[in-house]
């Protein structure tokens, strides 16, 4: 047990380092250059992070690898659950049933496709192909960071998926306002799209909220319309996380059987932060928490799940990516073609 009174002292101390380093990623956020560049907290902290493990990590305390555990795993849940009050179902009926569609077909594509090809085209382990896949159907580094505990994945593999999202999540950003005002806007036929449509064409295949938020924030002149859209439909992604982890953990049981023989029993795994997180976003629904509060509860949020992904990349060791070649690089761009192309494709025969 972390908290043993053996281990309490070291456990403690770890988690106090994590914090540290948490607080450095946020503050290094929060300076302009960075923001400009669409990284958040959590990005940052994961590069400090593996900075740490190979470079200092056997200068600390070997005790405190407890609390740098338990920051990875328990806090990371911890944090989960709570993101919920980012959340409101009213936010989801705004947006309509186009952008309901538009997220479930494009998010459960992208994972199959993305689990599919990364194991078997590219050979991939299954839950490296698979992490690499939620980053990029559902929302970036926190749906990576929520899939791992289901997985039991190694922390070197949710980096190596992480680091995917970075990279094509600000090549989206980039490109997105260029196709914009260079093709959708002034087409005609298929290829033109609304604003109403580039809204949810933008927050049913970018990785990160940050990185929707930046996309209409760059196109001139961009009605408010083509924001709120973008936001409401990337949220409603985020939300359908709980959902996709609870299915993705009965596959993950049967899976489990089927390898076993058919005489095995089947243990049920069932991401319990996940069915709390619905829980949460639903309590938000409520409008019983003041807003100045939700506020404070989403800052604090933040920091939690800065200092879960920084001690996932204190456990990230380069010498574990030996092996793996560009394969996570190839089926992150197969992934991001179909985002951007497949996307394209759906939110227009979904609002037509």
């Amino acid at each position: 047990m972390a908290f043993s009174p053996q281990k309490r002292k070291g456990t403690i101390s770890g988690i106090l380092f994590v914090a540290i380093f948490a607080a450095a990623a946020t503050f290094i956020a929060s300076l302009g250059p960075i923001k400009a560049l669409g990284l958040s907290a959590l990005v940052i902290g994961i590069v400090l992070g593996i900075f740490y493990a190979n470079t200092m990590h056997n200068q600390i305390p070997s005790e405190w690898e407890t609390g740098i555990t338990f920051s990875a795993k328990k806090i990371l849940r911890f944090a989960i659950v709570f993101y919920g009050f980012r959340i409101t179902f009213q936010q989801i009926a705004e947006v309509g049933m186009d952008g309901f569609f538009v997220s479930l077909i494009m998010l459960s594509t992208t994972f199959i496709l993305g689990s599919w090809i990364g194991h078997k085209i590219f050979g991939m382990e299954k839950d490296t192909s698979m992490l690499n896949a939620s980053g990029a159907s559902v929302c970036g580094a926190a749906a990576v960071l929520a899939t791992e505990p289901v997985l039991k994945a190694e922390e070197y593999k949710t980096a190596i998926a992480v680091s995917m999202v970075v990279l094509f999540g600000t090549i989206s950003m980039f490109l997105y306002p260029v196709l914009y005002t260079t093709i959708f806007e002034n087409a005609t036929g298929f290829l033109h799209m609304t604003a109403r449509e580039f809204g949810i064409y933008v927050g049913g295949t970018i990785h990160e909220v940050a990185q929707v938020v930046a996309v209409p924030f760059s196109i001139p002149g961009a009605p408010e319309e083509m924001a709120n859209d973008a936001v409401i439909v990337k949220m409603t992604r985020v939300i359908m996380i709980a959902p996709m982890l609870i299915i993705l953990g009965i596959y993950l049981s049967y899976s489990s059987k089927k390898e076993s023989g058919a005489s095995a029993k089947v243990k049920l795994v069932i991401p319990w932060f996940a069915v709390y997180f619905i829980g949460v976003a639903g309590f938000n629904s409520l409008h019983l928490v003041p807003g100045n509060i939700v506020e404070i509860i989403n800052e604090i949020d933040t920091f939690l799940l800065t200092m879960a992904m920084t001690a996932l990349g204190m456990g990230t060791r380069f010498s574990k990516f030996k092996g793996l070649g560009l394969a996570p690089l190839y089926a992150s761009t197969v992934m991001f073609a179909w985002l951007v192309i497949g996307g394209f494709v759906v939110t227009k025969m979904v609002c037509a």
